[in-house]
């Protein structure tokens, strides 16, 4: 009777836990779900830097806001344990804002820009590949690519035009962890810190021909993933 019971109990439990074996050398991962990118901007004070005023410190600082696309995650497992990993996403949109310099009109949403945030990381998974369950850390290089930008209405009513930043390269970092519901599918969760830093400048005629603000601004985003993921 008690072998008839630990045999109903181990049958039990191999239908309830999963079936996976996770990651090994070989394997193609592919993750895809909802990621937002959460600025931290911190800027420089607010500089005329072309034009008569050239020199002039309008003080204050920029902002940008935060926008959730659609992410995609491109993993290739080298070892069972080290993977090369490519962060991608639909291109993210950005409120970029102007506040207490020492024009009032400046102040408020300057315009709007796009970015795409290409990521090309070393991950590391320290758990046998037998655990259905895979946290990971991982550390890399990004490009930001940054285009469309374009004043807002009030802005350009106050004379502001010709909207430009520059990309960026910087490092990265990040943790994150799959859960294997079985051998392909999986869950995922991850989080990151990217090191973005970019040079923004506009024009206003109404300065002062040929003026032109620029704005140092260390943008450093904290970047979240969830979402599901398939094992080629």
């Amino acid at each position: 009777m008690n072998k008839s019971l630990l045999g109903a109990s181990l049958f039990a439990l191999a239908l309830v836990a999963p079936v996976a074996h996770a990651h090994q050398a070989g394997d193609i991962l592919v993750r895809a779900g909802a990621i937002t990118v959460n600025p931290d901007a911190d800027s420089g004070k607010v500089k005329v830097d072309q034009g008569p005023l050239a020199g002039t410190n309008l003080g204050g600082k920029a902002t940008m806001s935060s926008d959730t696309q659609l992410g995609l995650n491109f993993a290739y497992m080298i070892t069972d344990h080290v993977g090369i990993e490519l962060l991608a996403a639909t291109p993210f949109e950005h409120d970029v804002k102007l506040k207490n310099t020492a024009l009032g009109a400046a102040n408020g949403k300057l315009g709007s820009l796009k970015h795409l945030p290409p990521t090309l990381s070393v991950v590391y998974y320290p758990l046998d590949n037998k655990s259905a369950f895979q946290p990971y850390v991982g550390a890399g290089i990004n490009y930001t690519w940054i285009y469309d930008e374009h004043v807002g209405g009030r802005a350009e009513q106050a004379g502001f035009s010709n909207f430009k930043a520059e990309n960026s390269w910087g490092w990265a970092a990040q943790i994150g962890a799959d859960y294997m519901i079985n051998d392909k599918w999986m869950i995922n969760a991850q989080a990151r810190y990217i090191d973005i830093s970019t040079k923004a400048t506009v024009d206003n005629n109404a300065l002062g021909q040929g003026t032109r603000a620029k704005v140092n601004v260390d943008v450093d985003p904290m970047v979240y993933m969830v979402g599901i993921g398939y094992k080629f």
